[in-house]
């Protein structure tokens, strides 16, 4: 199972210019449509005067939410190459922009595909690229009697502990690495065929 996934850490710039036209290229990490369109908002007000604002998308873990718009170009000649580099980079959670200032002539379908490819590539070369980690919910009720087994499941799961109280009844409220839940599931069943008072809330 992957546990991981690669998005941008940081927001990237990129500038191609070819017979006059400027392609000016943006690179976001996003987590949401919401953002997504925030940002298209936010450089449509900047660049208000430009031709085109052409834009490609990738979001989810799994990268199965994408879109790619052409904005008024010939149909993929925009949208798709900066898309394309978006897949080839192995991205997600990560939005390109890219803002056209026509010069006058025309770039015909493979120079604008070579335009726009060429702008979101260098706007993701210039975004730093992480890895970031998969992580479920968890959520554990147990006695305080159980509470060293616990402990001892935090540091072998390494569990990031999101709220936790100690009462006569405990709780613990967590996040584990996807690839890992399946494990800790089954010590927890182990814990309490044993005797342990410790339950997995739903």
């Amino acid at each position: 199972m992957i546990d991981y996934f690669f998005t941008i850490g940081t927001s990237g710039t990129g500038l191609y210019k070819e017979k006059g036209s400027k392609f000016l290229a943006f690179a976001f990490p996003v987590n949401s449509i919401e953002q997504v369109n925030n940002r298209l908002d936010e450089l449509r007000k900047k660049y208000h005067d430009a031709r085109h604002h052409c834009y490609a998308y990738i979001l989810g873990e799994d990268g199965l939410q994408m879109r790619a718009n052409d904005d008024g170009e010939p149909n993929h000649s925009a949208g798709d190459p900066i898309l394309g580099q978006l897949k080839s980079a192995n991205l997600t959670n990560t939005l390109v922009v890219v803002v056209r200032y026509f010069g006058g002539t025309k770039l015909g379908v493979s120079g604008l595909i070579t335009a726009y490819k060429t702008a979101a590539e260098e706007a993701l070369n210039s975004s730093k690229k992480i890895k970031q980690l998969i992580y479920v919910p968890i959520h554990l009720s147990y006695g305080y009697g159980s509470t060293n087994e616990v402990m001892k499941l935090i540091d072998r799961y390494h569990l990031k502990i999101i709220h936790q109280e100690f009462l006569d009844r405990c709780t613990l409220q967590a996040s584990i690495i996807i690839s890992k839940n399946e494990a800790i599931l089954k010590d927890l069943q182990l814990l309490k065929d044993t005797g342990y008072d410790i339950h997995l809330v739903k």
